[in-house]
């Protein structure tokens, strides 16, 4: 009987050596198909990682060209606001220049109304007191008298 208890005895050994075999085979197994997988995982990641630079890269272009877009219209408008600005300055001469001369006219009128009676010559040859203009106050170029009003300015003096 001994003998048949050693055999069983070995025979478990060979079946626990056989199995610790299958075991490590399982496990060096699932070792292999661990890596592949950490291995597929790194590539994927790489992948994932490569596209978003690749996005990245393409709005730093795309952004580039927007900022070069608008640098261009600010300066196009920058411009247009010089040119609008110099005209403005030429324009508000032109409005000073305009009041002056409107009032130099003003002043001569009130001064030829003033020293001259308005250019009226009084009839007192009848019994009527009829007045009448002296036919010199409409020959008489700096007489202006007639006009008898200031000389308003108007907006439409401005448009060309």
């Amino acid at each position: 009987m001994a003998s048949s208890s050693g055999t069983s005895s070995v025979s478990s050994m060979i079946q626990n050596s056989g199995s610790e075999e299958d075991l490590q085979a399982l496990m060096d197994q699932r070792k292999r198909k661990r890596m592949l997988s950490n291995r597929e995982s790194a590539r994927r990641s790489r992948m994932r990682k490569q596209k978003h630079l690749d996005d990245l890269t393409a709005q730093m272009a795309q952004l580039r060209k927007e900022n070069h877009q608008i640098i261009s219209s600010l300066n196009i408008t920058s411009q247009h606001y010089m040119n609008m600005e110099a005209e403005n300055s030429v324009l508000r001469a032109q409005v000073a220049e305009l009041r002056n001369r409107l009032q130099s006219l003003n002043e001569i009128i009130t001064f030829l109304n003033t020293n001259n009676g308005g250019g009226v010559v009084e009839d007192y040859s009848s019994n009527n007191n009829f007045t009448q203009p002296s036919a010199d106050c409409f020959f008489n170029p700096l007489n202006l008298s007639y006009l008898n009003q200031p000389i308003m300015a108007s907006a439409e003096m401005f448009q060309y």
